[in-house]
């Protein structure tokens, strides 16, 4: 693709509010299966003294001593101390833990170093997350620096996802697609979109924006660059591959059909998982996946390819992270979860296996793609779109409901 870095917008201008990921501070808050975090909710709710705090794992962050507001969203979470008043159980929320791996997380202020409450704001049935960079690394890799490797085999786009689930896990920056909850306003340059619908002839949606970015936009030596066309034709034809592309990365969802291989082949269970699979492998002359004693077929071997950075394949290491809790150095809480396979996670894997196959697919065409000639960078200064306002990378005020602080008092935000 030629054009000239210095004249193409970034993804920061475009989408100038952003948020630096959660942390967690202990493993244990999240997991594959939201039946262990019930249990291991209320096994640390029944210790007590020393134990309990064990159990607990604080940090500077946060113990069992310390209080915490409850999280937007999330009124049945105790306030008060873990260690007076644990409360109810929260009930678990879907998360994005690592890319392509959405498991559960305990939604309890207490229990997370730091967990991005205006995230939890503006978390809704129509909000999207953009996340950009750091690489994904695989689930095995301890925390500290993301190490500097190329695209395993099958990733052909590096640090940028998007996801319909709260982004919890080493994932990067986070670009909420809306400012406010229920879409009300778009965390877009402002001015952008009816710029872009003066131009191209028509009414352009937060969501049209987030389709070209992902059909047009790459890394570039200035962060992620994302070219904006000219040409109306090249426009339309971006949001039709980015659609595409958006179908694949939610794997439907929003109440839309799940996407499908072509040429009507589908993965499906040929012999089922019977306790625990002992490992995952894959036939490429059957084009078969070997869960234990299971197996899952038709598998294309670009799905099985499908790859972190390091080499690390991604169905390996969603495999891995729901078998962390059998390992050897296992301890605490994090050793509770389930002890024969669950079939959910099978239909899961099925998902996946579709979603990594589609993806594979579309590299080619992605690649391929040009946006024609560019949108000059002076046209969108001229039209008040760059540089974004200030205010327009800070959160929105949110000054619809009571939030319960520490202990129980009150702030309106």
């Amino acid at each position: 693709m030629c054009r000239v870095s210095d004249d193409v917008p970034l993804l920061d201008e475009l989408m100038p509010w952003a948020v630096s990921g959660l942390r967690l501070g202990r493993a244990w808050v999240a997991a594959p299966d939201p039946a262990a975090l019930r249990a291991r909710w209320a096994v640390l709710a029944g210790a007590e003294g020393a134990e309990r705090e064990r159990l607990f794992r604080p940090s500077r962050a946060r113990s069992t001593a310390l209080g915490a507001a409850a999280l937007p969203g999330q009124r049945v979470t105790s306030t008060a101390r873990f260690a007076d008043a644990p409360g109810p159980c929260p009930e678990p929320v879907r998360a994005l833990l690592a890319p392509f791996d959405e498991q559960w997380l305990l939604p309890d202020q207490r229990l997370i170093d730091s967990a991005r409450p205006e995230l939890w704001r503006v978390l809704d049935g129509q909000q999207l997350f953009v996340l950009e960079g750091p690489e994904p690394v695989p689930a095995a890799v301890p925390e500290g620096p993301a190490p500097t490797v190329p695209p395993g085999p099958g990733l052909p786009e590096p640090g940028l996802q998007v996801t319909a689930h709260l982004p919890a896990g080493r994932l990067g920056r986070i670009r909420p697609l809306h400012r406010r909850p229920g879409g009300a306003e778009p965390n877009v340059a402002p001015g952008l979109l009816p710029l872009l619908g003066e131009r191209f002839g028509g009414w352009v949606t937060p969501q049209d924006v987030l389709c070209w970015i992902l059909a047009a936009g790459r890394p570039g030596p200035r962060g992620y660059e994302v070219p904006l066309p000219a040409d109306p034709e090249r426009w339309r034809a971006g949001l039709e591959l980015g659609g595409r592309l958006l179908a694949v990365r939610l794997r439907g969802g929003r109440g839309a059909e799940p996407p499908r291989l072509p040429g009507g082949r589908r993965p499906y269970v040929r012999s089922a998982v019977t306790g625990w699979p002992d490992g995952l492998g894959y036939d490429a002359a059957a084009e078969t996946l070997l869960l234990g004693t299971g197996t899952v077929s038709p598998v294309p071997a670009e799905a099985w390819e499908y790859g972190a950075p390091g080499g690390a394949r991604v169905l390996e290491a969603w495999f891995a992270a729901r078998c962390a809790h059998r390992a050897a150095d296992a301890a605490g809480l994090e050793a509770l979860g389930p002890a024969v396979w669950p079939q959910a996670w099978t239909s899961e894997l099925l998902a996946l296996v579709t979603t990594l196959a589609l993806l594979a697919g579309t590299a080619a065409d992605r690649a391929a793609f040009e946006p024609g000639p560019l949108l000059p960078r002076a046209e969108l200064a001229a039209g008040g779109v760059l540089p974004p306002p200030r205010w327009a990378r800070r959160p929105a005020s949110v000054l619809d409901h009571l939030e319960e602080g520490p202990g129980g008092q009150f702030a309106l935000l």
